[in-house]
């Protein structure tokens, strides 16, 4: 069987994949990083939003060989180093932005690329930007308000910083 190699939240791993093995199941059954969730399998859900190389990508519609020496990250990376929620995690906390949680991890994958992207963006960039990412239980108001208070948070930590 072939192996492959990435580097994943930050830390070189590899692994035995068969040639079909999406990058979704090896992140989630190869290396127990279940916060990347299946939803539909047909890429259309966005539960399984993950970062290749900077770019936020479907996990189920990328098979893990694709990814040999690809820099990774899942929404475990999101967390601060000491574990505590990032800014886009706690955000979404803040304001509600969440439900059952299920496509949580999605949305705040898409909204990290969103805000690396644009770190000003309007509530129709925003709702735009989710257009691949289902939720089935919230009107989306809450993620976009969830989304728009990481921008400013982000934008306030920059400044700060400067």
């Amino acid at each position: 069987m072939p192996s492959v190699s990435m580097v994943v939240n930050g830390k070189a791993v590899s692994g035995e994949v068969e040639g079909r093995t999406l990058l979704v199941e090896f992140l989630r059954e190869g290396l127990g990083l279940t916060g990347t969730h299946v939803g539909c399998d047909t890429s259309q859900c966005g539960a399984c939003v993950v970062h290749m190389n900077g770019a936020s990508v479907k996990a189920c519609s990328v098979l893990a060989m694709a990814a040999e020496g690809a820099e990774i990250r899942t929404i475990e990376g999101m967390a601060n180093p000491d574990g505590s929620l990032g800014v886009i995690q706690q955000a979404f906390q803040d304001n509600h932005g969440l439900q059952c949680g299920f496509c949580t991890p999605g949305m705040v994958m898409s909204a990290a690329d969103l805000l690396q992207t644009n770190p000003n963006p309007t509530e129709h960039e925003v709702r735009d930007w989710l257009e691949g990412n289902i939720c089935r239980c919230t009107g989306y108001h809450n993620i976009v308000k969830s989304i728009l208070a990481a921008a400013a948070t982000l934008r306030g930590e920059k400044i700060a910083a400067e």
